[in-house]
């Protein structure tokens, strides 16, 4: 995306257009909304995107059916960031349009590492320790695995992870798996406790726990 197509409107991407902040990591630890998805493309312009689920809707009126679409997309740079959501529209490109830069604006970092006894290499290819996500009646459990493993999840789950860059996981989901939905926002939410879970000073010294990125190691303890 070119500077010129883009006229910042926040705070935040009048900072991210100037130059004061120049990582994504800098611009979510401001803690300023992130209202505009153009900042991701411009702090992430290898960001990827994919869609999980598409709905669709139909509805008699007096001019006759009409049809609408519900589309969820999950967004990342598979190296530490990683967001969804959703998006609906009278027809489905301009739904999945609205649910990709929906899940750029719901960007967030997670944390990542070897938190495996059964490997402890110190890389970030796994979590550094488990997580548990909720949507609805679904409930996602991720835990750390070592390397070779794969990702031992759903479908669904596969997506969110290798979005967000981890390569090993076990995991396994309660509740109505079924809805797509909530399977992705539940597995999801797994990802933003990676980040929200308070580390002591036995998590931290046992492995190299990182944030966003490859490089930016915690040094957040409990």
């Amino acid at each position: 995306m070119s500077d010129e197509t883009w006229i910042p409107k926040t705070q935040l991407g009048k900072l991210v257009a100037s130059g004061e902040i120049k990582t994504m990591s800098e611009a979510l630890r401001t803690k300023l909304p992130l209202k505009e998805y153009q900042i991701v493309d411009y702090l992430l312009p290898n960001i990827a995107d994919e869609v999980v689920d598409v709905e669709r809707a139909q509805r008699m009126t007096d001019s006759g059916r009409r049809m609408n679409y519900s589309v969820t997309a999950v967004v990342g740079n598979s190296d530490g960031f990683i967001g969804l959501g959703r998006g609906k529209a009278k027809e489905a490109a301009p739904a999945i349009r609205k649910a990709i830069n929906n899940a750029k604006i719901n960007l967030i970092e997670i944390r990542r590492g070897c938190g495996s006894w059964e490997c402890g290499c110190g890389r970030a290819h796994s979590l550094p320790f488990e997580v548990i996500g909720k949507s609805g009646s679904v409930e996602v459990t991720l835990k750390p695995s070592p390397q070779g493993v794969g990702k031992a999840v759903g479908d669904v789950a596969k997506i969110i992870l290798r979005m967000a860059g981890i390569d090993d996981a076990w995991g396994f989901a309660k509740g109505h798996t079924k809805t797509t939905v909530n399977y992705a926002l539940a597995s999801f939410d797994a990802m933003r406790n990676t980040s929200k879970m308070k580390i002591n000073s036995a998590i931290q010294l046992s492995t190299p726990i990182y944030v966003g990125s490859v490089g930016n190691v915690s040094d957040n303890q409990d």
